[in-house]
């Protein structure tokens, strides 16, 4: 079934959930309605665990093509544009941390804010089309959409200064080379090479990467202490869940793990009572 957000399409597969763009006139870039309907979808997975894994895509030939030039032309005052960020932390960091994978699907441009969306995701699936600038010191502004967090952890400090400094475009097979896509394929396979990946990681033990997701987040901040703490903290939560129990299960009776159903039979409840929900 297909729910639409205004400017966002979500399509529910299984245990999967697509997340589509669906701004093709403007090329699928970041507007208004894009950023508060990523908030709300957002919003939606973090509180439905039956949703295991996430594949993000847009519609047509074009990811993302970065900021709105009409609210970056039209949005004037200091406060107009704080408000603008204090917006986009409403969801960006939230995106990227969700508790379980994401996959990104990318056809054509992924320019600036675009290419800070896709690698917010934990996979991404190139399309031959694909392409990747940051174009920010292009137009005058500081790299965002978390750019300046993910590009130096994926491909080091060096390489990503040297990206943004010389506004370099990326080609599909040039990323790939530099770490930042795990795949590339035709343009008309993407969906289903992105989709089919989204169901492989929904079908392993998609709460516990979603904690090791968490923890490495963490690694270039923390201490060897304090990632000690965080491994044994995870380790215990993981070891106490039905994943766990039907990997060890599996282990032990010689055969494949079946992490999807172990989570379908121990239920997704959030742990709030009925009468608390919304």
């Amino acid at each position: 079934m297909i729910k639409n957000y205004p400017q966002v399409e979500t399509e529910r597969q299984g245990n999967v959930l697509i997340v589509r763009l669906a701004n093709e006139a403007a090329r699928n870039s970041l507007t208004r309605d894009i950023r508060f309907s990523l908030r709300e979808v957002t919003r939606e997975i973090q509180d439905d665990y039956s949703i295991r894994a996430i594949y993000l895509t847009g519609k047509g030939p074009t990811f993302c093509a970065g900021g709105d030039l009409r609210m970056l032309t039209e949005s004037k005052s200091s406060m107009e544009r704080h408000r603008r960020f204090r917006h986009a932390a409403t969801f960006m960091p939230q995106l990227m941390m969700l508790d379980r994978p994401v996959v990104c699907g990318v056809r054509g441009v992924a320019i600036g804010g675009g290419m800070g969306l896709a690698l917010m995701a934990d996979s991404i699936v190139a399309g031959n089309s694909a392409q990747f600038m940051a174009g920010f010191f292009r137009l005058g502004v500081v790299p965002d959409c978390l750019t300046l967090f993910t590009l130096p952890r994926l491909i080091g400090l060096a390489k990503a200064r040297d990206f943004f400094y010389s506004n370099t475009t990326w080609d599909a097979q040039q990323a790939l080379a530099n770490g930042i896509v795990s795949k590339v394929v035709a343009d008309e396979d993407v969906d289903a090479e992105g989709i089919a990946l989204a169901h492989k990681y929904a079908e392993g033990p998609a709460e516990v990467m979603g904690l090791a997701k968490t923890i490495m987040l963490k690694s270039f901040e923390s201490s060897l202490a304090e990632m000690m703490d965080y491994e044994d903290y995870a380790q215990v939560l993981a070891q106490s869940g039905p994943e766990f129990e039907e990997g060890l299960a599996a282990l032990v009776e010689k055969r494949k793990p079946a992490y999807g159903e172990a989570a379908r039979r121990a239920g997704f409840s959030d742990g709030m009572p009925a009468s608390d929900k919304a």
